[in-house]
């Protein structure tokens, strides 16, 4: 195969003759953009473009000689599919927080010689880290040079999807009300002012949605708040008239998004800014003129939006039903069609199972790209398939269906596993000790308070005793009609640090996992909210609500690997699915979810 023409080849090729052209040795592209999202608009997927790889998290280094992708165990099979053909290397990082490619530049980057990253892209605690790297290793590091603008043919324009109002009651807190409680948090840190860029913390402290992220319902803009004012940095023509209007009599007004580090750079003299360097640029940091107090905190907005108020609650119960229901309704349809012989794909599933949410009330869009992956292909974590590469649905094994849905009331996340044909003794014993990891978990009751991060051993700890793990998290946070994916909290082998404190309201994810490369994966997952438990004499406790409402399937259990109290939890969890989401159903729908949850007995 002649690997000379291919795509992300040829594109590191113009990377490269734009870098001699500017005198410069290495080029750092992150996975990145000016709000530091996970999921990026098509102008700042830059490393996706010029390497190839589609994956959501990696980093890529390019030197003139050599050029290297960092990316984490959920994508190593994908990227080496993907980075066939391209000279690039894959180094396997084992989280997506490692920072492994600090270490391969100060190895493959000379002293004196000089290393390119875009500012505007680059986070001020990842800069702080590369700054100190680069010094020791006497490297040059330039920081006010955009080279993908040069070398990235048809880059794509800034979004410009209409912005919109979330309005009660599905937005229970209205706008003031929000800024009032950023306020007072301004007043305890002693900051005049605020500065935010990460969009979902704009989106939750505005009430405003919009369409620029896929699957994610937020919009490019930067927010600046004083004790007596709020600016919204937007783009022009994407906040009409009628909401500008309302805007300004919640006291927010609205400036050109590009305008943000001119309002930074105006600040005076005695002004406090309070930034979240996890969650503002260096560029943006250094708009910021000299002299200026800067204290760096979390972003008040981060931990207040965690929280689900009881109002919101409700919501997100609601949107649990009609999210349930759709499955209810897809899984009622695929058993027959596979039972017939249809031919069924992976893609296939992706159109079905987001047809069936589609006409569920509240609906807005997908949370994120739908995971159907059989057999082999359930063994990459983030698998996406595409019409180039497939797997039809037949025979035997084991079929992983992650997916979600964002509604006006809430954001869903759920995985389940269901066999095709008849699942083998080690599928059963591998989808079983998985379970056993979710119900752990779900049945914990702990202090408030306590570090999200340790309580992931306990969803690895049935795996771990047969000498078995999974390279991801265990569970992340969820939006409120916002990110799937949002913090602080997090269950994971995450270093913890005080905002990760477990708070009545927040809601994360449970799902732990199993994979066996070339052969099936296994993942089961929940959302849960936390509530209050029983206090005592050793403080407030707080304990888990399962909110994700579909049957999990019991034809794949080893129930000879489940003990009594498990299997209890697990039958009441059935009995609460069948309540909920009954009267939501009818005809081949509530048949399926009749059978699929009947009780089952240990053996």
């Amino acid at each position: 195969m002649d690997t000379r023409t291919a795509p992300a080849r040829l594109r590191i090729a113009r990377l490269r003759e734009v870098m001699a052209a500017n005198h410069v040795d290495a080029v750092l592209v992150p996975s990145s953009d000016p709000h530091l999202s996970e999921y990026l608009p098509g102008r700042w997927q830059g490393r996706e473009w010029f390497s190839g790889f589609t994956g959501s998290m990696a980093t890529l280094v390019v030197t003139i000689g050599e050029a290297a992708l960092f990316a984490d165990s959920r994508y190593w099979t994908q990227a080496e599919a993907e980075l066939q053909g391209s000279g690039i290397a894959l180094v396997k990082i084992p989280t997506g927080a490692a920072t492994h490619y600090l270490d391969w530049i100060a190895e493959h980057v000379k002293p004196g010689q000089a290393l390119a990253v875009d500012g505007q892209v680059l986070g001020l605690a990842s800069a702080q880290q590369l700054r100190a790297v680069t010094e020791r290793a006497g490297i040059r590091l330039l920081t006010n040079v955009d080279l993908l603008e040069s070398a990235w043919i048809d880059r794509p324009s800034l979004p410009t999807a209409a912005v919109f109002d979330h309005v009660a009651p599905q937005a229970p807190v209205a706008r003031p009300a929000k800024l009032a409680l950023v306020r007072e948090a301004m007043a305890r840190h002693g900051a005049t002012h605020h500065f935010v860029s990460t969009v979902d913390d704009i989106a939750w402290v505005t009430n405003l949605r919009g369409a620029d992220v896929a699957y994610n319902p937020v919009f490019l803009a930067h927010l600046l708040i004083s004790h007596q004012a709020a600016t919204l940095f937007v783009g022009a023509g994407k906040v009409n008239a009628e909401l500008a209007a309302k805007l300004a009599a919640d006291g927010i007004t609205l400036a050109d998004y590009g305008q943000a580090p001119a309002a930074l750079a105006a600040l005076g003299p005695g002004t406090r800014l309070l930034i979240d360097p996890k969650r503002v640029t260096l560029g943006l940091r250094e708009a910021a003129p000299e002299g200026l107090t800067v204290i760096e905190a979390i972003n008040p907005s981060t931990l207040m939006k965690s929280r689900k108020t009881a109002a919101e609650a409700v919501f997100v119960r609601q949107a649990m039903e009609e999210d349930g229901a759709a499955m209810c309704a897809f899984y009622a349809w695929l058993e027959p069609a596979l039972a017939s012989g249809e031919r069924i794909t992976e893609i296939t599933i992706d159109e079905r199972l987001s047809a069936e949410r589609a006409k569920r009330p509240g609906f807005v869009g997908l949370s994120f790209p739908t995971i159907a992956g059989y057999n082999a292909n359930g063994a990459m974590p983030h698998y996406r398939a595409t019409p180039e590469h497939h797997a039809v649905i037949g025979g035997n094994g084991l079929l992983l269906i992650d997916s979600g849905a964002q509604y006006i009331g809430g954001t869903t996340d759920i995985t389940r596993v269901w066999p095709v044909g008849t699942p083998t003794v080690e599928q059963k014993r591998d989808y079983t000790l998985v379970l056993k990891g979710t119900l752990q978990l779900s049945r914990a009751r702990f202090p408030r308070g306590t570090l999200s991060p340790m309580l992931d051993a306990l969803a690895r700890a049935p795996l771990w005793a047969e000498s078995l793990e999974y390279g991801h998290g265990t569970g992340h946070g969820v939006g409120y009609f916002l990110n799937v994916h949002e913090g602080p909290q997090s269950i994971s082998k995450a270093i913890p640090d005080a905002n990760m404190a477990m708070e009545p309201g927040m809601i994360t994810s449970i799902e732990p996992g199993l994979y066996r490369p070339g052969r099936w994966g296994v993942r089961i997952e929940n959302l849960v909210l936390n509530v209050p438990a029983p206090a005592s004499e050793f403080g407030e406790f707080l304990e888990f609500e399962t909110l994700t409402l579909c049957p999990i399937d019991t034809r794949c259990l080893d129930l000879g690997l489940l003990r009594a109290d498990e299997a209890d939890w697990l039958n009441r969890y059935h009995a609460m699915v069948r309540e909920r989401l009954a009267p939501k159903l009818s005809g081949d729908a509530l048949a399926w979810l009749m059978t699929r949850t009947e009780p089952v007995t240990p053996a």
